[in-house]
């Protein structure tokens, strides 16, 4: 099938999941789920773009926390691949999009909102802190798209952990060396999470039992099964269960 023609029926594949001209969404993705894709992870990401129109923003988690750490604490805002898929590995070395500035949990976009989301990330001491995209979202956000990889992989979720501060979130603070855009470097001390060291593992999935159907759509588009999971919503619903258990969305290893 040509690439247009299967632009066309991705973009109905969206708007039937509930995905509108001028929202902001953020994508977590698995690009081999979507099937063969002529164009590959451009003929996605343009497909995404061409459903949110001019007034709407694409964001894409650009983590790289597997590879700067400890042992090496150094970020290039540049240069330093995510960790998280190929989809979202092409949408950061894509022309036009912007990243935000946090060693191991930034975030790329495009769109109205894009620069508001991403500025000052810097700020934060933690993953997912006050100035975080992931934190922004709860006020400017819609919808968290998950294409093909279940609702399992929820970064935002750990935004809504940094509410509560639950006992196994965080660790040690490390000390980062940043690289930023123009090639001039500054310092971060981040708390990075400490999940294995804690002995819990995350199970982010049970959002499900938390929202309705207006609240977490599922379908398909083109070969992968989705879910649409609304942001408000999700923050509503997960800081209150946090209130009342906050282990509710971990186990024991």
């Amino acid at each position: 099938m040509e690439e247009q023609a299967i632009r066309e029926m991705m973009c109905k594949d969206l708007r039937r999941l509930g995905i509108r001209e001028g929202d902001t969404i953020l994508v977590h993705s698995s690009l081999r789920s979507l099937g063969p894709l002529p164009g590959g992870a451009e003929t996605a990401v343009a497909s995404l773009l061409e459903v949110l129109g001019e007034e709407g923003t694409l964001l894409f988690p650009a983590l790289s926390y597997r590879s700067v750490n400890a042992e090496n604490p150094c970020f290039d805002v540049r240069r330093t691949p995510c960790c998280v898929g190929a989809l979202p590995e092409y949408f950061r070395t894509r022309p036009g999009t912007l990243r935000s500035i946090h060693p191991t949990h930034s975030v790329s976009g495009v769109g109205k909102k894009a620069a508001m989301l991403l500025k000052d990330h810097e700020l934060d001491t933690t993953s997912c802190g006050p100035h975080s995209p992931f934190r922004r979202l709860r006020e400017a956000g819609n919808w968290i798209l998950f294409i093909g990889c279940g609702i399992a992989p929820n970064t935002s979720m750990h935004a809504v952990e940094e509410l509560i501060d639950p006992p196994y979130l965080h660790g040690a603070p490390v000390d980062y060396r940043i690289i930023l855009f123009d090639g001039s470097e500054m310092q971060m001390k981040v708390r990075r999470h400490n999940f294995v060291g804690s002995g819990y593992g995350q199970v982010y999935a049970r959002m499900a039992y938390l929202l309705d159907f207006s609240q977490l759509r599922y379908g398909n588009v083109l070969s992968a099964f989705c879910a649409l999971m609304s942001i408000p919503a999700m923050w509503e619903q997960g800081e209150e269960a946090l209130r009342k258990d906050p282990f509710y969305f971990v186990r024991p290893l």
